[in-house]
């Protein structure tokens, strides 16, 4: 089992409850594929360094997990897809 951190901006302009059940979504996904979640940061809204869709603003969220290999891409071919996505970036972690 690798340990691997998915950061994740959603959009500012979606409702809470939206947001929580995208971030829900993605903790599926990992759980799905074998992962299993270790941690989860919220920073809240944060600014974006430059505009992205016309948005200037997001919600920035990072998930530690540990999983296998194959697990990383096939999460990003879900959270890619996903509406309320706008950047996502998963790394593995350096033990």
């Amino acid at each position: 089992m690798n340990k691997y951190e998915l950061a994740v901006v959603l959009s500012a302009k979606v409702e809470d409850e939206e947001r929580a059940a995208t971030l829900e979504r993605v903790k599926g996904y990992i759980e799905r594929f074998g992962g299993t979640i270790t941690g989860v940061d919220e920073w809240g809204k944060k600014r974006l360094a430059y505009e992205i869709q016309k948005m200037k603003e997001g919600f920035y969220y990072f998930v530690q997990f540990e999983a296998d290999a194959t697990c990383p891409g096939e999460l990003e071919k879900r959270v890619a897809i996903l509406d309320n996505v706008i950047r996502y970036l998963c790394v593995r972690a350096d033990a």
